[in-house]
């Protein structure tokens, strides 16, 4: 198997079992979940899933030290066990497993180094939001591509496919964001050292268990980090 998918958890304990379960229905693809010491007993289903299947695999932190460093962690793993293709995806099923084999097939015909799932292409769209969370989310693209540039339409998305090589290149880089922001700074990290950067529609639905870790604090870190991405580039 040269694919991996990895999982951030924090309280995922109503869908990481059923998500993990989609994930590998797909055939030929590991699953690597990295898990902040839930509460809810997530890392404990985790260690269950992955003591049954060899290929489920499981980081477990010590306490919930943010996004960014989650999918650093789980990055650095994928890349020291030789896995080709690296997939990043919600637990909470807002990104959906069938779309996989998409991503993939766009990666291989076009030739792409990053795909991105894109709610913002012809095609993709977002359901079960309320408005003010779509206002929200769109006001957020809008000021990253302002900030950023016109590269792609969906900044924020949790859903990519990146080549392994393309992943080892923009890791050298020492100093990431550790929330949400995270997102756009390894798309603008992977443009700006002139990598192919595509975009594929999906359906983004909202979670139907769990609870969201959106929050006020989040949105505020998240802008400051892309006007420093800005300053850098």
């Amino acid at each position: 198997m040269d694919t991996i998918a990895i999982i951030p958890t924090y309280n995922e304990a109503e869908n990481v079992e059923r998500l993990v379960k989609a994930v590998l229905a797909n055939g030929g693809i590991h699953v690597l979940i990295v898990d902040d010491n839930s509460p809810d007993g997530t890392g404990e289903i985790a260690k269950r899933l992955a003591d049954k299947n060899p290929s489920v695999k499981v980081i477990h932190r010590k306490e919930k030290l943010g996004l960014g460093p989650a999918y650093i962690e789980g990055f650095r793993y994928a890349l020291d066990k030789g896995y080709r293709f690296i997939i990043q995806m919600d637990c909470d099923f807002s990104h959906d497993p069938e779309d996989i084999p998409r991503l993939m097939e766009e990666m291989k015909r076009n030739g792409a180094d990053l795909v991105i799932g894109s709610r913002y292409v012809k095609g993709g769209k977002i359901t079960g939001w309320p408005i003010a969370r779509h206002i929200l989310s769109r006001g957020g693209n809008m000021y990253a591509r302002l900030v950023l540039g016109p590269f792609v339409r969906d900044w924020t998305t949790g859903f990519k496919l990146y080549r392994a090589e393309v992943l080892g290149e923009i890791l050298r880089n020492n100093s990431y964001a550790d929330g949400y922001a995270f997102l756009a700074e390894m798309t603008y990290r992977t443009i700006k050292k002139g990598y192919n950067v595509k975009e594929v529609p999906i359906v983004f639905r909202e979670r139907t268990a769990g609870e969201s870790k959106m929050g006020k604090s989040i949105i505020i870190e998240a802008a400051r980090r892309v006007l420093r991405l800005r300053r850098e580039g």
